[in-house]
């Protein structure tokens, strides 16, 4: 299609790919729309006249084309999309932190992002080489919640441990040092997770305090989602207890 192109990791801009997420991405991100696509077969009503007053009163052009709908979604219900800038985050010394070492996976990645500004902890550090945060099936797995996260790139460990290492580290391995319900955060931290298929590397049971998540041996290890939010409910749940 003349004039749009499928997202690419070095453009300048990325795409909410429906009306949920563009909706997510006005109320938490508008200064970074640059435009918002609407569908021919979207309908007239409250929805799409809530729609149109969020860019209006933020500025925002609305383009009605089916041609970018073609190019970006193959879902048949997506009707609208909302177009941002990319944009830099960053992160709190005083918040505590989930760190991604070499995340592969795109929908895991969102996915931790939502559980994550679930449990209060809406700080990631991601370890290069890495998965494009900004990546539309990011965003989409994330159901918006990217537009809630801080989220930094470092090109390794060192680096990171560098600027935040005074600090908790639970690197979650499973040749660990704790299991999960021994260990009682007390000030910030930050949960380190590897890789969805090869975990943490081995020299990271030398960082902080490596921890374990106990599971039936029917398995071989939880997927890396479910270890995350886990251990975020695990290390956060005081918080909500009345």
């Amino acid at each position: 299609m003349a004039g749009y192109k499928r997202y690419r990791k070095d453009s300048p801009v990325s795409y909410a790919l429906g009306i949920t997420l563009t909706f997510e991405l006005l109320r938490f991100q508008p200064d970074k729309v640059t435009r918002v696509y609407i569908h021919s077969g979207m309908k007239e009503g409250e929805t799409l006249d809530k729609l149109r007053s969020l860019c209006r009163d933020a500025g925002i052009e609305m383009v009605q084309t089916d041609k970018i709908f073609h190019v970006l979604s193959q879902k048949e219900n997506c009707y609208v999309i909302g177009e941002f800038t990319k944009y830099e985050g960053q992160l709190e010394k005083t918040a505590s932190h989930i760190v991604l070492v070499n995340p592969s996976n795109a929908g895991n990645m969102g996915t931790i992002m939502r559980s994550a500004l679930g449990f209060g902890l809406n700080q990631m550090a991601i370890i290069r080489p890495a998965v494009d945060a900004f990546d539309p099936k990011v965003v989409r797995a994330s159901m918006g919640a990217i537009f809630s996260t801080n989220f930094v790139y470092f090109e390794d460990f060192d680096e990171y441990q560098a600027q935040f290492g005074e600090r908790e580290l639970f690197p979650f391995m499973l040749d660990a040092k704790k299991s999960l319900h021994e260990i009682r955060p007390q000030g910030t931290f930050s949960l380190l997770f590897g890789n969805e298929a090869t975990g943490l590397p081995d020299r990271f049971a030398q960082i902080g305090t490596s921890v374990i998540i106990p599971h039936s041996n029917r398995i071989d290890s939880l997927n890396l989602p479910i270890a995350a939010s886990i251990a975020m409910y695990e290390t956060t749940k005081q918080q909500f207890e009345s």
